[in-house]
C-alpha cells in the first residue's frame, strides 16, 4: 500500500512536470487590477487683462488662485465639462486688500498684503505686522515665524516682531520653509541660500545662472532647481550639483517646480511633465489637459489630483484607481449617450472647443465600417458576459447594418451611409449621395473594400457567437448577399453607375497587375480568401471554397498574401502611377483591414495545413508592427500564438484617454525624444508616446504621427478605438 502511494505520487509529479500538462501555463494572460487612470478638469480664465500668479488648496478641497485682481476661485468644473475661474467673493471683508501673495501652514490659507502676514483659520488670531509696504514673497513656518522679501530684502518677523533682516545680490523669486530642515529656502536667479531659524544666518547652498524656480524633497536633503535651459538637482548638505538635466525634457525653458507625493513636477512655456522613476516622463500640454500653454505654478490638489495653473486658466489633473473593466464601462455609457445615429457608430462633430453640448452626429464614407468594429466588440461583450444590454446593442446596430444593402437597388451591394433627405446636399457630392426609392431618405455610394472586410468580419463573429437564430441568420445572410454580389460580378462591388468602384477590386487583373511590393496585391488577396471563407463555413456554399482555391492556387493569392511583410515597399522604376501613388509610404489603413481580415483567415482556413500558413503570415505581420503598440493587432495575434506584446495591449488600453476629443496635439518640439530618418512607415521617432500624449486615433492612423488634432471640434466614439480590443482580449481569455 505504502509503494502504491509512492508510485502515485511519482506519477503525480510526472505529469505536473509534463510540458502538454503545462502548456496552458505558458499563455499570457493579465488579471485586471487597478491602474492609475488620469483625466483633467479643466477651468477656463476670460479676463486676458488680469493675470493669474499663484493656486493653493486648503484642507477643505477649497481651489484658491492668486491674480493681480485678488482673489479667485474655480466654478464648476467636471470631467469634459470645463468650469470657470471668477473672483473670490467667500470672505467680504478680504475685498478691500490687496494680496501680494498666497500660501499654506497645515493645510489653510495664510496671506500676504503691505500690512502683515494673515489668515482667517484660527479664528483669524494671526496678523503678524511686517513694517515692509513691498512686500511680494513670503513663507511661514509652523511656529508661525515668517520670511518676507521685497525684492533683494528678507525680513524674518513673528508675533509683528523682527527678528532678523538682510538682503540678497539678485531678486528673490521665491521663498520656501521646509520642516524637516528646519530653514527657509531662498531662490534669486543665479542663488540657492537658507536661512536657519536657530542663528539667523543666510548661507549659499548653490549658484548657477537663469534660475526660474524651484522645491525641496520633503526630506530636505534635495533642491530640485529649474532654468530657462533645464533643471538641476542639488545636494543640500554638500551644496553639489547631482549629475546634468539640461537636456533631456520635453521643454527646457522650465516655469514652475513642485514636488508633490514625491514625485516631481514641472511647469514650461509649453505645458507640463511628471519625471516617472524610468527617468521619462508623463507629458500634460494641450487642451485635453490644461487651458493654455505656459504653466504659471503647480500645486498639490484636492483628492491626490494635481492643480497646474496656465495663463488661461488651471487644469485639475486627476488620478482615480480603476480597472479596465471600470474603463470599459465608462466607454460603453460614452458610446451610448453621445455616439449612435440610425444604430451606426458615429462622431460627434462641429465642436466649439470641446463643448460636447455643440456638436452633431456625422455620417462618413465608413459608417458600416466603425460601426462593425463596434459591433464586433459588443458580440465578443455578449459572448464573455451575456450581456442584455450587450444584445440590444448588436440588434440595433445589425439593423443599421442591413439597411446599408436594403436602402439602394442593387442586390448584395453595401452603401457607404444612410441619411434623411435634405440634411445632405446630393448634389455637391453626385457620386457618392444618391437619392433612394424613400424619397426621405439619401444613401451613399462608392463603398469600399475597407468597408467590405469590416462587414465580413463581423458577420462571421456573430454568426459564430451570437446564438440567437434570428440574429445570427440575419448575418450570414448579409454575409452571403455581399459575397454573391463580389463572386457574380468578377470579383467587384459594382455601383449604381454600373462600374466598379475605385477601391473594393478584388480582380486577379486589377490585383496581380501590381508588382509584388505593392502592399495591395498582398492586401486584397488576403483579405477575399478571407471573406470566402468566411462565407463558406456559414452557408456551406461550395461556390465560395471552389473560388477561393481557384483565387489561392491558380491566380497566385495564395503566393500573394504569404509574400513577407518586409518585401512591401515603393513601386520600382516603370509601375505606373497608380502603384506610385499606393507606394508612396505605409498605409496604416491598410494594417487594419488585414486584422480584421485576419479573423476569417486564420479562423475559419478550410484545413489545417492552410490556417498553419496563415498564422505564419499573421506573426510575420505583427512582427512589422510590434513598433506601434496597438492594442488591436497585439490581441488579433493572441488568437495565433501566445508569443505576443500581451504587456503593449494591457499599457495600450490603460494609457488611452477617457478624454476622447479631437483636441490640437504637438510633440515635435520635444527634446526628451529621439527621432529617426524619414523612412516608408512613417516611424518618427524611436520609440511611440503614449495615446494620451498623442491626437485621438483610431487603428487606421499612423501611432507615430507627433503633431495634430482638431482644437476640439468633434470626439470620436470608443466603440471601435477602445472597446473592441478589450472585449476582444476578454473573449480570448487574455484579459481576465
Amino acid at each position: 500500500m505504502k509503494l502504491l502511494r509512492h508510485s502515485i505520487l511519482i506519477f503525480i509529479l510526472l505529469l505536473i512536470a509534463s510540458p502538454d500538462v503545462v502548456s496552458d501555463n505558458k499563455k499570457q494572460v493579465h488579471e485586471d487590477t487597478l491602474f492609475t487612470q488620469d483625466y483633467s478638469i479643466k477651468y477656463y480664465f476670460n479676463m486676458p487683462e488680469v493675470n493669474l500668479l499663484k493656486v493653493v488648496t486648503d484642507r477643505n478641497g477649497k481651489i484658491q488662485i492668486l491674480s493681480s485682481e485678488g482673489l479667485m476661485h474655480t466654478s464648476a468644473g467636471a470631467f469634459l465639462y470645463p468650469g470657470i475661474i471668477v473672483k473670490d467673493n467667500t470672505a467680504r471683508t478680504f475685498s478691500r486688500k490687496e494680496f501680494a501673495d498666497l500660501s499654506l501652514l497645515q493645510d489653510q490659507f495664510i496671506y500676504l498684503d503691505n500690512e502683515a502676514v494673515l489668515s482667517n483659520a484660527w479664528a483669524g488670531k494671526l496678523f503678524s505686522k511686517h513694517s515692509m509696504p513691498d512686500a511680494k514673497l513670503f513663507a511661514i513656518a509652523d511656529d508661525f515665524t515668517s520670511l518676507i522679501s521685497s525684492g533683494r530684502n528678507l525680513k524674518l518677523i513673528k508675533d509683528s516682531k523682527e527678528l532678523w533682516q538682510g538682503t540678497t545680490s539678485n531678486n528673490i523669486i521665491d521663498i520656501k520653509y521646509v520642516p524637516a530642515t528646519g530653514k527657509f529656502w531662498i531662490l534669486t536667479s543665479s542663488t540657492l541660500l537658507s536661512l536657519s531659524t536657530e542663528k539667523n544666518e543666510l548661507h549659499t547652498i548653490f549658484k548657477g545662472d537663469d534660475f526660474t524656480s524651484f522645491d525641496i524633497t520633503s526630506s530636505g536633503k534635495k533642491a530640485i532647481i529649474g532654468s530657462k535651459n533645464g533643471y538641476f538637482e542639488v545636494d543640500n548638505n554638500t551644496g553639489n550639483q547631482l549629475g546634468d538635466k539640461r537636456k533631456e525634457l520635453p521643454v527646457q525653458e522650465i516655469t514652475a517646480v513642485k514636488v508633490i507625493n514625491g514625485n516631481v513636477w514641472f511647469g514650461s512655456s509649453q505645458g507640463a511633465f511628471m519625471l516617472r522613476e524610468d527617468n521619462k516622463f508623463n507629458y500634460y500640454y494641450g487642451e485635453r489637459w490644461l487651458p493654455g500653454e505656459e504653466v504659471k505654478d503647480i500645486a498639490k490638489g484636492p483628492e491626490g489630483s494635481v492643480l497646474i495653473l496656465t495663463d488661461s486658466g488651471l487644469g485639475q489633473i486627476c488620478f482615480k484607481e480603476i480597472t479596465l473593466k471600470d474603463k470599459a464601462n465608462f466607454f460603453e455609457k460614452q458610446v451610448r449617450i453621445r455616439h449612435i445615429r440610425n444604430g451606426f457608430n458615429s462622431t460627434l462633430s462641429g465642436m466649439t472647443r470641446g463643448d460636447l453640448s455643440t456638436g452633431f452626429l456625422s455620417d462618413s464614407d465608413n459608417d458600416g465600417l466603425w460601426t462593425s468594429m463596434y459591433l464586433g466588440g459588443q458580440a465578443y461583450r455578449y459572448a464573455v458576459t451575456g450581456s442584455e444590454e450587450a444584445l440590444q446593442n448588436i440588434i440595433e446596430s445589425l439593423d443599421a447594418m442591413e439597411r446599408l444593402y436594403t436602402i439602394n437597388p442593387i442586390p448584395g451591394f453595401p452603401s457607404r451611409s444612410f441619411e434623411r433627405s435634405g440634411y445632405i446636399d446630393v448634389l455637391s457630392d453626385p457620386e457618392r449621395w444618391q437619392h433612394s426609392n424613400d424619397p426621405e431618405w439619401d444613401w451613399k455610394a462608392t463603398t469600399s473594400s475597407d468597408e467590405a472586410i469590416g462587414h465580413a468580419f463581423v458577420f462571421g463573429v456573430i454568426a459564430e457567437l451570437i446564438e440567437v437564430d434570428s440574429i445570427r441568420n440575419k448575418a450570414i445572410e448579409l454575409l452571403d448577399d455581399m459575397m454573391q454580389h463580389i463572386v457574380e460580378n468578377d470579383w467587384y462591388l459594382i455601383d449604381y453607375d454600373g462600374k466598379p468602384t475605385t477601391w473594393a477590386r478584388w480582380n486577379p487583373e486589377y490585383v496581380n497587375g501590381f508588382p509584388t511590393s505593392i502592399g495591395d496585391r498582398k492586401l486584397n488577396s488576403s483579405n477575399i480568401i478571407s471573406m470566402l471563407q468566411t462565407a463558406y463555413y456559414f452557408t456551406n456554399k461550395e461556390i465560395y471554397k471552389e473560388k477561393a482555391f481557384e483565387l489561392m492556387y491558380d491566380y497566385g493569392y495564395l503566393e500573394n498574401l504569404m509574400r513577407p511583410m518586409s518585401e512591401i515597399g515603393k513601386a520600382p522604376e516603370g509601375a505606373d502611377e497608380w502603384a506610385h501613388m499606393l507606394s508612396s509610404s505605409w498605409n496604416h489603413s491598410d494594417d487594419e483591414m488585414y486584422f480584421l481580415g485576419y479573423w476569417g483567415l486564420y479562423r475559419y482556413a478550410f484545413d489545417d495545413k492552410l490556417k498553419n500558413m496563415f498564422k505564419e503570415s499573421i506573426i510575420d505581420h505583427w512582427e512589422i508592427e510590434r513598433p506601434e503598440k496597438d492594442g488591436l493587432w497585439n490581441l488579433f495575434t493572441a488568437m495565433v500564438s501566445d508569443e505576443y506584446d500581451l504587456d503593449e495591449a494591457i499599457w495600450y488600453l490603460q494609457e488611452y484617454p477617457m478624454d476622447l476629443i479631437n483636441w490640437s496635439v504637438k510633440n515635435s518640439h520635444r527634446k526628451d525624444i529621439n527621432t529617426v530618418p524619414e523612412n516608408f512607415r512613417r516611424q518618427t521617432i524611436e520609440e511611440v508616446l503614449p495615446p494620451d500624449e498623442l491626437q485621438i486615433r483610431r487603428h487606421n492612423a499612423n501611432r507615430f504621427g507627433l503633431d495634430g488634432g482638431s482644437n476640439g471640434s468633434s470626439e470620436n466614439s470608443a466603440g471601435d478605438i477602445w472597446l473592441l480590443p478589450y472585449w476582444l482580449g476578454r473573449y480570448l481569455e487574455v484579459i481576465k
